[in-house]
């Protein structure tokens, strides 16, 4: 199983940019999707998350009404559409996978994926 972040850049506040994970090795449809990111001298944090399926959804607060995740089954590929970025969302991000149950379902992950870079200037 490979995970394989793509999309990200360098854009100035106010810009947007869509990331893609397309995930290898299995079928995406069972298992839930979650986007992480990290920087520098910060904990590993789950942004976006969509359960199997795309019934149920979860997203980081500071990411609400500006970030979202959709999935596309058929292409085995998971989207991160990011509007009005910030500069505090500087990071490397990154997308796992996993079919855990319960409340840590977006944070129990099997299988993590390397990350793509995104930089907000001010």
């Amino acid at each position: 199983v490979q995970l394989q972040a793509s999309g990200g850049g360098l854009v100035q506040a106010g810009d947007s940019l869509r990331l893609s994970c397309v995930l290898s090795g299995r079928s995406l449809a069972p298992y839930h999707m979650v986007w992480f990111r990290q920087s520098p001298g910060k904990e590993r944090e789950p942004v976006a998350a969509s359960s199997w399926g795309g019934a149920s959804k979860y997203y980081a607060d500071s990411v609400k009404d500006r970030f979202t995740i959709s999935r596309d089954d058929a292409k085995n590929t998971v989207y991160l559409q990011m509007n009005n970025l910030k500069p505090e969302d500087t990071a490397d991000y990154f997308c796992a996978t996993g079919n855990r149950a319960g409340p840590r379902w977006y944070r129990d992950m099997d299988y993590w994926g390397r990350g793509t870079q995104v930089t907000v200037s001010s």
